[in-house]
Parts: C-alpha cells; sequence; structure tokens
C-alpha cells in the first residue's frame, strides 16, 4: 500500500522537476516511489479482476441471453 505522504512527496518531486531539476538522490527516490505506486495499482487492478462474477445459463455456459441479462 502507498501511503498519502508518499504520493503527495511524487507530486512534489514531479514538480520539481518541472521547474529546477532534480537531484541523483531525488531521482531515485522518484523511481522508487514510481514504481511503489505502479505496484500498488496492478495490485488493485487485479483485486478488482478478481472479484468479477459472471451469471451462468443452465447450461453451464456464461450467459448472454437478453432475457438473461434483462434479469440482472
Amino acid at each position: 500500500m502507498i501511503s498519502k505522504g508518499e504520493i503527495e512527496r511524487i507530486n512534489e518531486l514531479y514538480k520539481k522537476s518541472k521547474s529546477h531539476g532534480l537531484s541523483n538522490g531525488e531521482k531515485k527516490e522518484q523511481q522508487i516511489l514510481r514504481s511503489k505506486y505502479i505496484d500498488w495499482i496492478k495490485f488493485q487492478v487485479k483485486n478488482q479482476i478478481e472479484n468479477i462474477q459472471t451469471e451462468k445459463c443452465s447450461d453451464g455456459e456464461v450467459c448472454t441471453h437478453k432475457e438473461c441479462k434483462d434479469k440482472i
């Protein structure tokens, strides 16, 4: 999980990189924080996908019939 403070720091480093540039240490910090943020987003998307449920017809297949969709 990434904290609100870490997201704020990502934004600070971005703004500084556009206005003044970053030192080597700040560039490394930015890279680490961005990587952590991307990993967190991937984790969230994976969880959402895993929790998707589909309706199945009586034949066991994923339902595509209009009358079945109208019930949902």
